[in-house]
């Protein structure tokens, strides 16, 4: 069979999979390496690590499809977003990368958004003013170690290493990962002025920007090392949320994509780069003529686990798995609406839709009778109506959804669907792909070599199990319980505030898994 290979570099693992045409999994994979939080507001990762994983996964995975007969016609990259290292002028890294979840920057995020500048930032690169940006991460640099900033010869991300460590060359990276720095004008297509000047860095620092369909080869010594020909193609690819929707085949108009992982996010697909007036909605390419808007969530399968760890002894071994199904399985002998009480779910602060760093977890009505399932139900609905104010968003903008396509770790379970559905007032269906993303790779290089000319094919590979309908009952309780969330997390800022200065900060932990 002819296979494609897709790489997907995430936040702690980077998953290879070889597909057929159909969209069959012939071999699949999983490096993984330690998220590394050396103190208050720092998450790292070993810039090796990446490189190193991301050569063993296209290795194994090549000997997998060696050992069944199949031909690897090609090979696609993603990437997580909003990662930014500094490089020397041979693009050696100079430090560790540092990834979507530091969020130093938080003070610089903040003048930004007060000085009037973050919206029109916004319209312009599609990137909401965040700590997760590369651009306020720069803002920070420039503030707290200049000289290092005036002394970096390049910066990039995690794609600009995937590519130099597999093809030994230039320095690029896709639209689609250039679209979510914060640094890039979607619509002129180019680095954005006032983005540079705040960021303190000239245009040459960065990559040259290419289509997402942009063919590379590999270095003589990484295909000799996967047993493949040097010819074949890489094709540079997207970044992690696009090739998401593709890979659960989002692409049509209409459907959205929902992942439910560590985190979560909720995205569709458009035509053109957009962006709302409202500034809720990040806009990222997946190809020069496919854009996808949404927002992304911190707090999704997180939530359990810490009920776990928090409210069940020992809920930090190995089997948190079938922990956080004891208490999913307790939750749902809970009504929706958890008898009136209602969760703030932001143990890792918050993004959409409103991109208020600051945000803090809590719970509100809380009474005697409430106990453990209560909390955790709680918990999984305050996930859900998040993603249903991002899917407010999306009707304000004129971007109605009719059907959502799941997937993630959280989207196994059937508590977690259904609440979904309703929160939505969609119907959900779950995706039959161990790996969306790294699939999401697989079809675009396709795409790009030829063999997938239509992207809205996707959905026919693609398959999924029957859709979970919402309940019309919990779904009116849940649209009268959203304006509480959003009026509830917005009034608590200035006394979360308040505690932070008198919070002990926290010891640093050296090595700590933070999903995405």
């Amino acid at each position: 069979m002819d296979v494609v290979i897709g790489i997907d570099t995430g936040t702690t693992s980077t998953k290879g999979i070889a597909a057929g045409p159909g969209g069959e999994i012939r071999a699949l994979t999983s490096v993984h390496y330690p998220l590394s939080v050396p103190g208050p507001g720092r998450a790292e990762l070993d810039p090796g690590a990446l490189t190193d994983a991301a050569v063993q996964a296209l290795t194994d995975v090549a000997a997998e499809c060696r050992a069944k007969g199949d031909r690897v016609i090609a090979i696609g990259l993603s990437s997580f977003l909003h990662a930014l290292v500094p490089m020397d002028a041979a693009g050696k890294p100079l430090g560790p990368v540092v990834t979507w979840a530091d969020n130093r920057s938080a003070a610089q995020c903040e003048r930004i958004v007060a000085d009037n500048r973050a919206r029109k930032l916004q319209a312009r690169t599609g990137t909401p003013v965040h700590p997760m940006s590369p651009l306020t991460k720069l803002a920070w640099w420039a503030e707290d170690d200049p000289e290092t900033l005036h002394a970096t010869a390049r910066w990039g991300g995690v794609k600009e290493l995937i590519v130099a460590a597999l093809t030994g060359g230039p320095f690029l990276v896709d639209l689609s990962i250039a679209s979510g720095t914060g640094l890039y004008d979607i619509h002129a297509r180019r680095w954005d002025d006032e983005a540079l000047q705040i960021a303190g860095v000239r245009a040459g620092q960065l990559a040259e920007v290419v289509p997402t369909t942009h063919a590379l080869r590999l270095h003589a010594d990484v295909a000799a090392a996967a047993g493949l020909p040097a010819e074949t193609p890489l094709i540079i690819g997207a970044a992690d949320g696009p090739l998401a929707n593709l890979g659960v085949g989002a692409t049509p108009p209409g459907v959205g994509a929902v992942s439910l992982g560590t985190s979560g996010a909720l995205r569709t697909v458009v035509g053109s780069p957009t962006s709302d007036e409202a500034g809720r909605l990040f806009c990222y390419a997946l190809t020069e003529d496919r854009w996808v808007i949404g927002g992304a969530v911190n707090n999704a399968g997180s939530v359990v686990r810490w009920a776990g760890q928090t409210f069940l002894p020992g809920g930090d071994g190995e089997d948190a798995d079938d922990r956080d199904a004891q208490l999913l399985e307790e939750a749902a002998g809970i009504t929706a609406g958890s008898e009136g009480l209602l969760c703030l779910p932001y143990l890792l602060g918050e993004r959409a839709p409103w991109w208020r760093p600051g945000l803090r977890g809590g719970y509100l009505g809380l009474r005697r009778e409430h106990g453990r399932p209560h909390l955790v139900r709680a918990a999984v609905e305050g996930v859900c109506q998040q993603l249903a104010l991002v899917r407010d968003s999306f009707d304000a903008e004129g971007h109605p959804l009719t059907e959502i396509r799941a997937t993630g770790g959280a989207a196994a379970s059937k508590l977690w669907i259904t609440i979904l559905a309703s929160a939505l007032d969609l119907p959900v269906t779950v995706a039959d792909v161990p790996e969306g993303t790294a699939l999401g790779a697989c079809l675009l290089a396709r795409h790009a070599i030829g063999e997938l000319p239509d992207l809205d094919r996707a959905a026919a590979l693609v398959s999924t199990g029957d859709p979970v309908r919402p309940d019309p009952d919990d779904a009116e309780l849940y649209r009268r319980l959203r304006p509480l969330v959003e009026k509830s997390a917005l009034a608590v800022l200035d006394i979360v505030a308040e505690l932070d200065k008198l919070a002990p900060e926290p010891l640093p932990a050296t090595e700590k898994a933070v999903g995405r």
